[in-house]
Order: C-alpha cells, then sequence, then structure tokens
C-alpha cells in the first residue's frame, strides 16, 4: 500500500469518527435471543433486551432447531468441501428443496449460502442486452448488485409507486424488450412496509412481465400461515420467483434460496454462478432450516406474538409521539432524520439495557436516519414496555442537551 493511499483511506475512517457515523461492531456473549449478553469495551458482561435482530420468530435458541442441527452434522459431517454439481449434493440438501417449494407452493427451489448470493444469481443466466428489469427504488442491496451484474436495460421506480412502475414497463415495450422482470422486496427492510404485490402482479400480467420478490423479512411470519407475501395476498400462483433467506425468521443461522417456476429453478441450476462456484451449504444449517419448516407447517404460534408484539410496540410508541414509518409488519422504524442523533441515541439506549442501532447513509438515503426496531415472538410486554421508556427517557434527554 502507497503512503498516499494509506492517508486517504485514514482521513475518510477518521472523518466518520469525527462525524459521529464510524460503524462499530458491538461483542455478543450469548446466543441471540431476546435478552442477550453484551461484552463492554472494558471487558465487563451486560445484560441488555435485543430489539434489532432479524430473529422474528425467536427460533435462533429454539432447542428444536438446536438439536436438528446437531443431529444433521452428526449424520451428514460438517461441510461439503465441494459445490453442488461436482460432489457436494447431499440427500439432505434435495429433502430441504422440497420442503421449501412445498412450503411456499412452487415448482422448484436452489439452495444457495446466502440470498444475498441468490439474488445475485437471479438476473445474468435470464436476462441480456435486449431485455429490461423494473426495479423498486428502495430495493435491498443484493438485488442492486445482482441487478449490476447484468447487461439488461434498468429501470427504477419510486419506491410502491405504481404509476411510475407501469410507466417504465411501458418505456421497456416501446423498446421492443425481449423479456421483463419486476423485482421488488417483498417486506422493505428498513421501512418495514409490505410491496403492493396485488397491484404489481395486475401490471406484470398485463405487459408480459415476470415477477420476482425477495421475501428475506417475510418468510415466516407474513401471510396466513407466514408463507410471505404471495400468501400474504393470494397471489401464490402469480410470482414467478421468490428469493429468500434462512438466515432471519428461519432459524437466524445462514442459507437462502430461489424458489418458483420449475424451467427458472432448471436455468439457474446450470448458469447461475454462485451455485456453481460456491461452497455447498453447511449440513447443520440445511438439518436446523428443516426442522423451522416443520415447525411452522405444525401451526405457527410464533407468527401471532410477533405480529401482537410489534401492534404492542407501535402503538405504545405513537402514544409517546415518535414518528415512525406506517406498516403492519415487525420492523418499525423510529425516525430521527439527523445521522449524527440516531447513532447517539442507540448508544444511550445501550446503556439504558436496550440493544438497538442507528441507521444511516448509506444504508438509508441522507436525512433519512432512524432507529429500526425490529420485534420478535420471544419479546415480553414488560420488555416491550421497558423498551418504550428508555425511548422516551433517552430522547428527552438528548432534546435537553441541545437546548
Amino acid at each position: 500500500m502507497t503512503d498516499a493511499l494509506r492517508k486517504e483511506l485514514r482521513e475518510f475512517l477518521d472523518g466518520l469518527e469525527t462525524q459521529g457515523l464510524s460503524k462499530k461492531e458491538r461483542v455478543i456473549v450469548s446466543a441471540q435471543s431476546g435478552l442477550i449478553k453484551v461484552q463492554n469495551p472494558d471487558g465487563s458482561v451486560v445484560d441488555v433486551l435485543n430489539f434489532c435482530a432479524n430473529n422474528y420468530l425467536g427460533l435462533a435458541d429454539n432447542k428444536e432447531v438446536v438439536e436438528a442441527a446437531k443431529a444433521a452434522m452428526d449424520v451428514w459431517g460438517y461441510g461439503l468441501s465441494s459445490v453442488r454439481f461436482i460432489c457436494g449434493t447431499q440427500k439432505l440438501h434435495k429433502d430441504l428443496e422440497r420442503k421449501i417449494s412445498a412450503f411456499l407452493g412452487t415448482d422448484d427451489t436452489i439452495l444457495f449460502s446466502s440470498c444475498f448470493d441468490a439474488n445475485g444469481a437471479v438476473f445474468e443466466p435470464l436476462l441480456g442486452e435486449g431485455d429490461a428489469i423494473i426495479s423498486d427504488e428502495l430495493n435491498h442491496a443484493s438485488i442492486i448488485d445482482g441487478v449490476r451484474l447484468c447487461k439488461a436495460k434498468r429501470f427504477r421506480y419510486k419506491h410502491s409507486d405504481m404509476a411510475e412502475l407501469e410507466s417504465c414497463l411501458k418505456e421497456a415495450v416501446s423498446m421492443d424488450c425481449r423479456r421483463m422482470i419486476i423485482c421488488t422486496d417483498g417486506v422493505f427492510s428498513m421501512d418495514g412496509d409490505i410491496a403492493k404485490l396485488d397491484a404489481i402482479c395486475a401490471l406484470a400480467e398485463q405487459y408480459g412481465s415476470l415477477v420476482m420478490v425477495d421475501d428475506s423479512h417475510s418468510t415466516g411470519y407474513i401471510g396466513a400461515t407466514g408463507r410471505g407475501t404471495a400468501e400474504y395476498y393470494g397471489l401464490q400462483d402469480k410470482v414467478d420467483l421468490i428469493t429468500t433467506t434462512f438466515g432471519k425468521a428461519l432459524g437466524g443461522a445462514s442459507g437462502g434460496c430461489i424458489s418458483g417456476r420449475q424451467e427458472l429453478i432448471d436455468l439457474f441450476r446450470q448458469r447461475a454462478r454462485p451455485y456453481l462456484f460456491s461452497n455447498t451449504l453447511a449440513p447443520a444449517v440445511a438439518g436446523g432450516t428443516m426442522k423451522v419448516i416443520e415447525l411452522l407447517e405444525k401451526g405457527n404460534p410464533y407468527r401471532e406474538k410477533t405480529m401482537a408484539n410489534a401492534r404492542l410496540f407501535r402503538s405504545k410508541m405513537e402514544a409517546a409521539g415518535f414518528d415512525l414509518v406506517p406498516g403492519n409488519t415487525a420492523i418499525v422504524p423510529v425516525m430521527l432524520y439527523d445521522e449524527v442523533k440516531a447513532v447517539k441515541m442507540a448508544d444511550a439506549l445501550l446503556n439504558e439495557g436496550v440493544y438497538v442501532i442507528g441507521f444511516c447513509y448509506p444504508v438509508v438515503p441522507k436525512g433519512k436516519a432512524r432507529i429500526r426496531v425490529q420485534l420478535s415472538a420471544v419479546h415480553t410486554p414488560e420488555q416491550i414496555q421497558k423498551a418504550v421508556d428508555a425511548f422516551i427517557k433517552v430522547s428527552r434527554s438528548l432534546d435537553d442537551s441541545r437546548r
């Protein structure tokens, strides 16, 4: 590294620190749950309430899931040391793919090491220079990166603006695009709102477009039985591709998949680079995910508890006068708009025993800083009240310090 580059990088990093925008890792010394142990910089350990995990159903430390992961390693080993098409496909992987397909109501499923990889795999094999991708402006970074790998024409519509989506479709049709695909998050990770999938599918049918939904923040708890946004709208037969993760509601480990039309999944097995050149999903993750789906298929009481907790937190925060993004999911963004205030508030809340994170640019647009609160089935009403009380106390303290 040259001295000039070192100096340039150091100035950038120091600038983030000075602005109070530097991201710091907090060390957890317990399993993921609603109540966790966090290690302070001085080595001391404190118990804090966790309101920023994607552990929507509270299954990250579920004993049945953990035991299933252990049992999978006992039978299938620690890892495959291979990609799928060489010698990395076990019966366990095929069983999981069939189970996911049955759960989501799709033809077939292909596994990936993460949903980031799954989204990176979708576009390049399917679309070329004569095709079009129409994407919501607030789609996850993995979709954005996947689109960048593809040579198709790119259209971006304002968040959930169906008029602008239709305008993009009309333009793509006027350009004689061979194939079109509309891609959207099912639940948007930073705003917590649900995509207008009913309108999207209607427009897709009208203009002959494919529909892809990233249900990473939906699978497990959105819809009547937790099968995601397609179930929420009753449109399982209208969505062509669903990408989702096992790293959130479905146990919280890692791994992801593309699930959908048979011919599309067959294409990805032949041409999806993250599938062809990445190691196989670890047996423990596959076994644990299988158990999670089995638990959900037996009935999903976790989902009802998650949604009830989200409604309780939202109602109490609204009553306290906080500015929340409207929604009806487990994601409740508390809007602060000021980047430095968001970071300071998150740090102060940790001192009050509530673990949350302040989100600033580039994770969210400039001027849209927030604290994203995520509710879980394992939170109790008393814990939710403690979090609300902490928000009120810290907010007043920060406002007083500015006077």
